[in-house]
């Protein structure tokens, strides 16, 4: 068999991350993010590894290894998020990582990144703006949703419990906490703008909990420390967006408009929309507004602004105008405005998220599909 060189090893890899849901654009910065993470016997290793869990022995036979060696090479890997990690029953099984899981996620959870990720950081913030978030663009159905946040909801009776954040926390028996993996990424990159909002905010829950403290990506809170990260994050103006299918939801972010992939993909790819929008819309009463603007500050998606209102009491005669068609109905604005001018009210058309992974994944290739992109 010929020697292949540092180059096609590489492509091989890429090749093979490309076979799963999310593909890899050719850009000039790809090839420079591959290599920063992965070095060439990892990226020999790892390529051909299914994305579906195997058996250590029947890994052991696919790459023509004994268990004793590839055993401690795949729990290394699995500790810097590229392979997927899980024991059931005694049998432990392992899988590969999807680039999506690799490049926005996994690695960036680490409070203290190791040097490959810190490396990887540059290339892919560049490879970020020059083609890897388009397949976002095609996709109606979004990898997060936006969920209100506590107290904001003029109804509370209404709310499903997909749609209330306390509710979901106190239905999971497992909390963990790490770095948000968008601040890392820009973090670990001198050439970012990072803003200052705290770190430690990506909440998950169950196996994805479990996966993260067992690899040192994150470690367990309790119910009540989840809900004070999500009270400080609303306080800090960040938007609670959760996985979104109604059954099994594993992650909640806490966003901010500056560095969440999903906002720079709207703000600044300029995709129609970030998040998938949460089933409330911000209801103003002009006649109690200040006009102080608080709410045009801390909007994410800029869909507030002052205008003068008849109504209004205030010595400018202004009141806070929404522009529904931007409003995500996180409840951001309304969680801080000092009169209560401001309130969600569920919308008269509503939207029921995918029931679970395998209905979203079902939708994700519909719309690539619908949007004339093979695979």
């Amino acid at each position: 068999m010929p020697h292949k060189s540092e180059k096609e090893i590489y492509q091989e890899l890429i090749d093979w991350l490309r076979k799963a849901w999310w593909g890899l654009p050719d850009s000039e910065h790809l090839m420079p993010t591959v290599q920063a993470f992965y070095n060439p016997e990892e990226a020999a290793l790892l390529t051909g590894i299914p994305f579906s869990g195997q058996s250590l022995e029947e890994l052991s036979e696919m790459k023509g290894m004994v268990p004793e060696e590839l055993g401690p090479k795949l729990d290394a890997l699995a500790r810097r998020a590229a392979v997927w990690r899980s024991e059931k029953g005694g049998t432990v099984r392992y899988s590969l990582n999807d680039s999506f899981f690799v490049f926005m996620r996994g690695p960036f959870w680490a409070k203290k990144p190791d040097e490959a990720t810190r490396d990887m950081a540059r290339p892919l913030n560049k490879y970020f703006y020059d083609g890897f978030m388009d397949q976002f663009r095609e996709a109606h159905t979004k990898g997060l949703r936006t969920i209100p946040i506590d107290k904001t909801v003029e109804d509370p009776r209404r709310i499903l419990p997909y749609e209330d954040v306390v509710k979901f926390v106190d239905s999971q028996d497992y909390c963990t906490v790490s770095a948000c993996p968008c601040r890392q990424r820009k973090l670990l990159d001198t050439d970012s703008k990072v803003c200052d909002h705290e770190m430690e905010v990506c909440l998950h829950f169950g196996q994805l909990g479990h996966y993260i403290v067992e690899n040192g990506l994150g470690r367990e809170i309790t119910r009540d420390e989840t809900k004070e990260i999500l009270k400080q994050a609303a306080e800090s103006g960040l938007v609670h967006a959760i996985s979104n299918w109604r059954e099994g939801a594993d992650t909640i972010c806490n966003c901010c408009m500056c560095c969440c992939l999903f906002f720079e993909a709207y703000h600044v790819l300029k995709h129609d929309k970030s998040h998938d929008v949460s089933n409330y819309r911000v209801g103003t009463t002009p006649e109690t507004c200040k006009a102080c603007g608080l709410c045009i500050e801390r909007c994410p998606m800029e869909a507030l602004c002052l205008e003068d209102s008849p109504e209004a009491s205030n010595k400018k005669g202004k009141a806070a105008v929404l522009d529904p068609g931007k409003c995500i109905g996180c409840g951001v604005c309304v969680y801080k405005c000092p009169t209560q001018s401001l309130i969600l009210e569920r919308k008269e058309e509503t939207y029921d998220p995918p029931r679970d992974t395998r209905e979203w994944m079902e939708h994700w290739y519909a719309d690539k599909k619908a949007a004339g992109v093979r695979k």
